[in-house]
């Protein structure tokens, strides 16, 4: 005979699911734990004491070989799409494994806390021009999902975000058109070691009828990380999303980048060494801002160099960080199709304090506009250890102008020219460089009348500053400084500008790095 205590029967029942009576109080219990973000971080610090498996295993014919054209082709039924029942709120629909993103990761629903997985099945696609001999397996799986929602129009179901490939994500306010991207974690980028750590596993919460809230978890796996992810998403004119997050690293040692951003600049009204047929500016982000620590607003240009380029910004705690797109004009884009103007801005807010460490932006060379060639994120100066669990908080805000963000005065144009004598007094310098910098909003206004009052405060790292002035630019409301700079052949400087009145700052800081030509 087996001996079996209450107390293991109790724990046997439970893990089972089952309900428990216990007698003389008439109440029934369920002792059932809800589902969340305990359970995924328990499963992240698991796997990370696990040897990492990266295989993923062929994908059955015809998945296996599609070109994007036929794999973007198939397409998930609308009216198989979760939480349907529900009026006025979030629609979930999955993206069809083939081309890319050949893993398949799993995909689980949350009703009052039990978590299930949702089954494959090939009624849920229409598979456009494939043309299949038989029907796929029932364990076929999903690349990833996406959640729609009447972001635009209360009767027409957008979509809101997406998850698909490796830890990518993105997501949409009103008016907006998908443009850049975040990620999750970035490793070792800008370094021949760069991994890319992805999701194996999401469960996304019931949500309620008619909110425009959800929540999502995630578990993240990689080569050099574990880890577990709670996003809640809340739709609306800027809408917004915030990131809960605890790593588990594999090894010692390993750079990584928090709250990722990714995002594309081809050409653009500073750097057109790459042009594009009759599109004078092509990009999905026209800038990186960062607000540091000490709440200075650093305005940074975006650029498609010739050479891989990382910069770095240097702080403590800092309060925010973010891609971009700035130029909301269509004729600058000229594109029917894209509307590169609709392009939102992400920036990144801190939840907590994130100590020492530094906004890292990359910028890789690029022919055209299929690559995303920049990435922004914030590297920690102390890389977290393994066995010592690494837990950070952060909200993504997605926007068009977002006018809260730098209130003084903006950066709105950066353009470059060689710098000649400004009168005939003057003598040219073949060496030297000009910038003209644009700056609109805030204060700026008050001193388009009397530009004289203002001063640009103009610095280099080497080299020096030959001259700076301010001018009026009444066709944005603001002004306009010049500044012409000299550095030696081949060195690289970190120039800056901002402007001043009567000893209080005007402007955001204009940062931008410049590498003088050999042989000048």
């Amino acid at each position: 005979m087996i001996d079996i205590t209450r107390r293991q029967m109790i724990g046997a029942l439970a893990a089972s699911g089952a309900q428990i009576a216990f007698p003389g109080n008439g109440l029934s219990q369920s002792l059932t734990p809800k589902f969340g973000f305990d359970e995924v971080v328990a499963r992240a610090r698991d796997l990370a004491r696990a040897p990492f498996e990266d295989a993923a295993p062929r994908l059955p014919d015809p998945f296996d070989a599609l070109d994007f054209d036929t794999w973007r082709d198939i397409r998930y039924k609308p009216d198989h799409a979760l939480f349907s029942n529900l009026a006025g709120g979030f629609r979930l629909h999955t993206f069809h494994l083939g081309f890319l993103y050949r893993r398949a990761v799993t995909i689980n629903t949350i009703r009052d806390g039990i978590a299930a997985p949702i089954p494959y099945s090939p009624a849920m696609f229409d598979y456009g021009r494939l043309k299949l001999d038989k029907a796929p397996a029932v364990n076929t799986g999903f690349a990833g999902f996406r959640l729609h929602f009447p972001v635009n129009d209360p009767h027409v179901q957008d979509e809101a975000i997406s998850f698909l490939g490796a830890s990518y994500f993105r997501f949409l306010g009103r008016d907006q058109q998908y443009g850049l991207s975040a990620r999750a974690l970035c490793v070792e980028a800008g370094t021949n070691r760069e991994t890319f750590p992805f999701f194996r596993e999401f469960w996304v919460e019931t949500p309620v009828s008619g909110n425009n809230h959800i929540t999502i978890y995630a578990l993240l796996d990689g080569e050099a990380v574990t880890g577990a992810y709670r996003f809640d998403l809340t739709v609306g004119q800027e809408s917004t999303l915030d990131v809960q997050a605890t790593l588990f690293p594999r090894r010692s040692g390993v750079k990584f980048g928090l709250a990722p951003l990714t995002s594309m600049y081809l050409t653009g009204e500073n750097d057109r060494r790459v042009r594009d047929g009759f599109r004078d500016e092509l990009h999905d982000s026209d800038g990186l801002l960062v607000r540091t620590g000490s709440d200075e607003w650093l305005w940074r240009p975006l650029g498609n160099p010739a050479r891989e380029r990382m910069s770095s910004f240097l702080d403590r705690n800092p309060r925010g960080f973010g891609l971009l797109q700035r130029d909301r004009t269509f004729e600058s884009y000229q594109d029917l199709d894209l509307a590169y103007q609709n392009r939102p801005s992400y920036f990144v807010e801190p939840v907590g304090d994130w100590g020492e460490g530094r906004v890292e932006l990359i910028e890789l060379p690029t022919p055209d506009e299929t690559n995303d060639n920049i990435v922004a994120s914030w590297a920690p100066a102390t890389p977290p250890e393994p066995d010592k669990p690494f837990s950070f908080a952060y909200r993504v805000n997605a926007g068009l102008d977002m006018p809260r963000l730098a209130p003084n005065g903006r950066v709105v144009h950066t353009f470059e020219a060689p710098a000649r004598a400004l009168g005939s007094s003057e003598p040219n310098n073949p060496g030297a460089r000009r910038f003209l910098v644009d700056f609109a909003g805030g204060d700026l206004s008050y001193y388009v009348s009397d530009p004289a009052q203002v001063e640009a405060i103009a610095s280099t790292s080497s080299g020096r500053v030959l001259r700076a002035s301010v001018t009026a630019n009444q066709h944005i409301d603001g002004l306009r400084a010049l500044f012409d700079v000299s550095v030696k052949p081949g060195d690289t400087a970190d120039l800056r500008l901002f402007l001043r009145a009567n000893g209080r700052t005007l402007t955001e800081t204009w940062t931008y790095p410049w590498t003088a030509p050999s042989g000048t």
